[in-house]
């Protein structure tokens, strides 16, 4: 018998609690039609006065048996809840975001996609220092079925001292040098006054680490119809990345690529510290293609072969890597950039390896 009425309570609170459950629900929903409308007049979704108003009535109509305190910290729970839902109703969803976009975005350039899901191999100088020496490496692009070709015009350096680019001159050089082979050139700018320019020029425009959160830079890049790599700042989180490429978006500008190029940390056996979890990551959490440059992330020909690995393993569109025909002799980053012979083996180790396949070679035209 007694039993039975343990029973019989505890169904009666079992009914009670799905009462509750359906009142604090009802209740959100209210909370989150208010935050709506609070949203359209610019009002705070925060308002102090009110709450104390509203734990001001309940206290006074505390008949007991729970503590007036009790009741004071039941409904600030309620309370907070409620307004971090009213909060993350009105949150933005980034364009950027998987939320806003579930399926990947594919950018085709000259009939390469990048984000594809074939990886793709971005290779070429640091600089462009001559015609002679894009061809050789267009050349050899051509030779290994490759379509991508980078090369700086404009380089901000360190040092004030240290070889600027040639400018415009290089930007003409790739021009002559992606008609000539077919490829699809890319090119990193800093002055946002240069980006219509270098839309007649290149097919790619790269915002480098430097300039990540030149806002002005990035806002230009977005009223422009054209694609653009955006690399990560040395010492930027993934928020902060996403975010630039957010201004970006933001601006009407949708074609737009990330690359991790290696943070600044306390390290230096590395030129950089290869943050390779940000690939998985910016893919989990971005729509938009992710690149590896493992070039100026690690800063050493011995360790390119096995982070262009690690990159493609966990998922990257492609690798960015720095190859000169003469590297002894280059203009900037010297030891860091592979020759010919040695790019051509690092391609061959990762055909073997299977996370990267060779494409059909290219035709000249």
């Amino acid at each position: 018998m007694a039993h039975d009425q343990i029973e019989t309570m505890r169904k009666q609170i079992d009914e009670i609690n799905l009462q509750i459950l359906a009142l604090i629900n009802k209740r959100a929903e209210l909370v989150q039609e208010l935050g709506k409308e609070k949203v359209k007049q610019g009002v705070n979704p925060f308002d102090p006065e009110r709450e104390r108003q509203m734990l001001t009535q309940l206290v006074e109509n505390n008949n007991g048996p729970f503590s007036d305190n009790t009741i004071r910290h039941l409904f600030k729970q309620i309370f907070q809840a409620s307004l971090d839902l009213m909060k993350d109703d009105n949150k933005k969803v980034l364009l950027v975001s998987r939320k806003k976009q579930p399926e990947d975005t594919v950018i085709t350039i000259k009939g390469v996609e990048f984000g594809g899901g074939r990886p793709i191999m971005i290779a070429g100088p640091c600089s462009v220092e001559s015609y002679e020496q894009v061809r050789a490496v267009a050349e050899n692009h051509v030779k290994r079925g490759l379509r991508v070709l980078r090369g700086g015009a404009y380089k901000p350096r360190t040092s004030p001292y240290d070889f600027q680019g040639l400018g415009v001159e290089g930007l003409e050089i790739l021009k002559r040098i992606g008609d000539e082979f077919n490829l699809v050139t890319i090119s990193e700018i800093v002055n946002p006054a240069d980006l219509e320019l270098a839309t007649r020029y290149i097919d790619v425009i790269q915002i480098g680490a430097r300039n990540m959160q030149n806002f002005e830079l990035l806002k230009a890049a977005g009223r422009i119809n054209h694609p653009i790599l955006l690399k990560r700042g040395l010492s930027a989180t993934i928020e902060e990345f996403i975010y630039a490429a957010e201004y970006i978006l933001s601006e009407g500008n949708k074609q737009v690529m990330l690359c991790e190029r290696g943070i600044r940390t306390y390290e230096k056996a590395t030129r950089n510290t290869l943050d390779i979890s940000a690939v998985p990551l910016l893919k989990q959490e971005t729509h938009l293609p992710v690149f590896v440059d493992v070039t100026h992330s690690t800063g050493r020909r011995d360790l390119l072969l096995p982070t262009a690995k690690a990159g493609l393993a966990v998922g990257a569109d492609g690798i960015m890597i720095e190859v000169h025909p003469d590297p002894d002799v280059a203009l900037s980053d010297a030891k860091q950039q592979v020759n010919i012979p040695q790019f051509n083996h690092i391609l061959d180790e990762l055909l073997a390896s299977g996370l990267y396949k060779e494409a059909t070679p290219t035709v000249q035209r």
